[in-house]
């Protein structure tokens, strides 16, 4: 017979060896806090009805992008495979003329709300595009937010000649300013030059 005082000590060195393996099992099944909410939050973005227009050099990005999140979400960028760079655009009017320029900051999807990205006004444009994009194409983007989180999304690629939008690459253009400036995505005589510094 094994006396108590012995079944004691080699119960207490079993408890010893197995608690560490304990702890590290449950570390590795409970993921960082900061992890688990940017997950979140990229969970909580869905885009409806997301399209990008036909086009090479320079296009835009479309659709309705929904925070279904109980929290505010910042869309501070976007990127994507498919250009050498990504914008996030807005429209802004002075003197009856429509404006299109980088968005300072973002755009603030309430929570529960949607942000609308539509030809003529806020949107998503790719530049530097090394391929033309064809009708039926897919684009993939990934949307980053102000929290770390990101979101990926696809768009599907058509045709669009709706308000005689336009995203020529100007550099073979006429761009006698040398800016790097493009149209307002719409009749260059209506708009003139817009997007300086790009």
């Amino acid at each position: 017979m094994i006396p108590n005082r012995t079944r004691a000590a080699t119960a207490a060195a079993l408890l010893a060896l197995t608690a560490p393996l304990l702890a590290s099992c449950g570390a590795a099944d409970d993921p960082a806090p900061a992890a688990t909410e940017e997950a979140a939050a990229a969970d909580a973005v869905q885009l409806h009805d997301g399209w990008a227009k036909a086009g090479e050099g320079m296009t835009g990005v479309f659709g309705t992008i929904e925070n279904t999140g109980d929290a505010p979400l910042v869309l501070e960028s976007a990127s994507s495979d498919a250009a050498g760079v990504v914008e996030l655009h807005e429209t802004s009017t002075s003197g009856g003329n429509a404006t299109m320029s980088e968005i300072e900051g973002g755009f603030e999807i309430p929570a529960g709300g949607s942000l609308e990205l539509s030809p003529g006004g806020d949107h998503i444009m790719l530049m530097e595009m090394p391929e033309p994009l064809l009708a039926g194409d897919e684009v993939r983007l990934t949307l980053h937010f102000g929290d770390g989180s990101t979101a990926e999304v696809g768009v599907l690629v058509k045709d669009f000649a709706g308000a005689q939008e336009n995203y020529e690459n100007l550099e073979g253009g006429d761009d006698s300013s040398g800016d790097g400036e493009h149209s307002e995505h719409g009749d260059h005589s209506e708009h003139g030059d817009e997007h300086a510094g790009h």
